[in-house]
């Protein structure tokens, strides 16, 4: 009777693990989703007339103040906000993308198998690394519909390179009188450059940019809900809303609700990096992290039964995860536990099957546990996994 969708320990030092459920709530998201959960809720009612309204008036206003938009909603993820849109404004017409943008998401989801299912037929220009204004401009006909730029969050094309910024799409397709979609993919909301990470485009900026629908997702660095979540010009927005298709991919109260207070964090940017946990595990210096380490390493020693096994706090690197940041490193303290006896993958293997299991790092003959995303309590699971684990293993 156990939960399936069990509650992990991520000693993996991903933080956006996406196999482990990507971000973790905020207290007051999850406030709200027990709120919604236990109560009746203002969900599709207006208070003003008590007639029926809209779900994403809930959500809306806080969108467009945090990114300058003029009209925002909610579906389930960004995959379907990009379908929806290719499906709106695009179906059996044509939408012109640049080939080095033609991405591949978790599970094999391709962005040519989006568009194709969204009724939109694909134009490629440009090259692999290569691409300008005048090959959108040159491959536009009657038939096109759309401008398509998709960013490349989860790898990059280095050396010699040649991207279109958004600001040129946008020239072209106010010259052309065509809209400009923008895939921002995992979105965010700050400077990630106080973090130690390369610069990511914000939302805001990108609407300020011009486009005219942006796209991203709730559940990444933004530290929410699994949500895709659509920024934009009004008339475009409008559409969207209308569209058959919203209704199969709408959002529950559940993750309107949490969505809602992990968004009014944001207004307050002082304060959000210690109130959202993503935020908070990419914000940990060196001083944390040794201290949490060094605790950890202690609690393991404790339970070592002889001289075979030793413990030892090193450097290594976290990841950002979630298909953000491919190339970026977060210089981290690990614990690493080692075995003469060679067995520490059947530790390992233990753990992960215990209850409730902990998923840790093997290389080099050592099972590590990142303290970077670690929280709090889960030293003591740790310690009991470890000691179940070695008592069934020895004995």
């Amino acid at each position: 009777m156990r939960p399936n969708l069990a509650p992990a320990v991520n000693a993996t030092g991903v933080i956006v693990h996406t196999n482990l459920g990507r971000s973790l709530l905020s207290r007051r998201a999850k406030e709200m989703m027990e709120m919604a959960g236990s109560h009746y809720t203002t969900l599709e009612i207006d208070r003003q007339t008590g007639e029926r309204g809209s779900r994403y008036d809930n959500i809306e206003e806080l969108l467009c103040e945090l990114t300058g938009a003029e009209a925002a909603f909610v579906v389930n993820n960004n995959a379907a906000a990009v379908l929806l849109a290719l499906s709106a404004l695009a179906a059996g017409r044509e939408v012109i993308i640049s080939r080095g943008e033609l991405i591949e998401i978790g599970g094999s989801f391709r962005i040519p198998d989006v568009m194709k299912q969204g009724g939109a037929r694909l134009v490629e220009v440009g090259t692999t690394n290569k691409v300008y204004a005048e090959d959108y401009e040159e491959a536009i006909t009657e038939e096109t519909a759309l401008l398509l730029k998709v960013h490349t969050s989860n790898y990059r094309v280095v050396g010699f390179t040649r991207d279109v910024k958004l600001e040129e799409l946008v020239e072209v397709g106010r010259k052309h009188d065509l809209p400009v979609l923008d895939d921002l993919g995992s979105g965010v909301f700050l400077d990630m450059k106080e973090f130690g990470l390369q610069p990511e485009p914000t939302a805001a900026e990108r609407v300020a940019a011009g486009a005219d629908i942006v796209t991203f997702s709730g559940d990444k660095i933004l530290g929410g809900p699994q949500a895709g979540i659509v920024v934009g010009k009004s008339e475009y927005i409008a559409r969207l809303k209308k569209h058959p298709l919203t209704r199969a991919v709408r959002v529950d109260k559940y993750t309107l609700a949490a969505l809602e207070g992990t968004l009014k964090a944001y207004l307050d940017p002082e304060g959000v990096i210690d109130e959202i946990p993503t935020l908070k595990m990419l914000s940990l210096g060196d001083a944390e992290l040794k201290e949490s380490a060094e605790g950890l390493k202690q609690a393991i020693k404790k339970l070592l039964p002889g001289e075979e096994f030793s413990v030892e706090v090193e450097k290594d690197i976290s990841r950002v995860g979630g298909g953000a940041y491919p190339l970026s490193e977060l210089p981290t303290r690990i614990v690493s536990l080692r075995w003469s006896a060679g067995k520490i993958d059947r530790v390992a293997a233990a753990i992960r099957t215990g209850y409730p299991p902990v998923f840790t790092r093997l290389a080099d003959d050592r099972m590590i546990f990142d303290v970077r995303t670690l929280q709090q309590g889960d030293e003591d699971i740790i310690c009991r996994a470890l000691e179940s684990a070695l008592d069934e293993i020895l004995n």
